[in-house]
């Protein structure tokens, strides 16, 4: 559905997408992460055709953006991060508006509009002036506009920005029941998100692609270890000596204090190793006593700090 070749913009001297490749089928769900100016939101415009590449190029189900730029904007919905709304309108004027810019024929705006509210839980506040909802309905409107003519591909740019909890949740839920239907890219910061939204993840790092899979794929690739936490009473040196001395550890360091004979370690294990047991074991013949003991898995995020620092 949606194919990336060898995709490049510049402003000036400075490279802000090198020579990017990748692409998104029909029916998928892809989270688009890197840090703050890592290039995120300049290829989501060059998709929806605001921005021309410098270089590259974009189609859309086999349609060039540039080339053919009127047609695949009408395939095209797209959430930027700060949703255009007009706070004047109420929410029904402003699909009904939305609805006619797309060109959805007069006979079918009604339709249109009603089963735009109806995806998005809009129901209750369609007479509701905009500048009267909350966060999370504001976001449900411009949601509600980029879905009205029944695009094939959705480009949602932070669309949980700025929400609560409980908003966070009703947004990804309704992104994963329009993602069943349709070819979706989904930028955010909140990693948890993509975990649970998302089928394949895309990585860029300074306007280049660091990584890219689904979520498990990329902890699994990116050699992130995990580490174990353990809180030992015994005489600190001796600990930690014995700790980085034990087989299959790689590093073991103090993390915290409890009191002068009571410490927190943390523990970096080879990769596949369970080192319960050679614990169990240092601690029992040094007569130490274990206060706690906790496995941090390896998330997201560790993948992420790991290929964008």
């Amino acid at each position: 559905m949606i194919e990336i070749k060898n995709l490049t913009k510049k402003f000036g001297s400075s490279v802000i997408l090198d020579n990017i490749n990748f692409s998104v089928k029909k029916g998928e769900i892809l989270g688009f992460l890197g840090p703050n100016g890592a290039g995120k939101t300049t290829t989501m415009k060059i998709i929806t055709s605001f921005w021309a590449p410098t270089g590259g190029k974009v189609e859309i189900d086999g349609l060039d953006v540039v080339r053919d730029s009127i047609k695949t904007r009408s395939k095209i919905g797209y959430l930027p991060e700060n949703v255009p709304l007009y706070d004047d309108m109420k929410v029904f004027e402003y699909l009904k508006f939305a609805a006619e810019i797309r060109g959805i024929k007069k006979e079918n705006v009604k339709k249109k509009i009603k089963e735009a509210s109806e995806a998005c839980g809009l129901s209750k506040v369609m007479r509701k002036p905009i500048d009267e909802l909350s966060k999370g309905y504001r976001q449900r409107v411009g949601l509600a506009q980029a879905i009205i003519h029944n695009p094939d591909v959705l480009i949602l740019d932070e669309p949980t920005t700025g929400l609560d909890p409980n908003q966070i949740v009703e947004i990804r839920d309704l992104i994963k029941k329009i993602g069943k239907e349709k070819t979706v890219i989904f930028s955010t910061h909140i990693l948890g998100e993509v975990s649970a939204v998302c089928d394949r993840v895309i990585i860029i790092n300074n306007g280049r692609i660091v990584g890219e899979g689904s979520p498990d794929d990329l902890i699994k690739k990116a050699g992130v270890r995990e580490i174990i936490y353990v809180k030992i009473k015994g005489s600190k040196n001796d600990v930690l000596n014995k700790l980085n001395e034990m087989e299959n550890v790689l590093k073991a360091e103090i993390k915290d204090k409890e009191s002068e004979d009571i410490y927190g370690y943390e523990i970096e294990p080879k990769q596949g190793v369970d080192l319960r047991e050679y614990l169990s074991m240092t601690v029992m013949k040094n007569n130490w006593s274990i206060l706690e003991f906790n496995k941090k898995s390896v998330s997201l995020e560790d993948v992420f700090r790991e290929l964008t620092k």
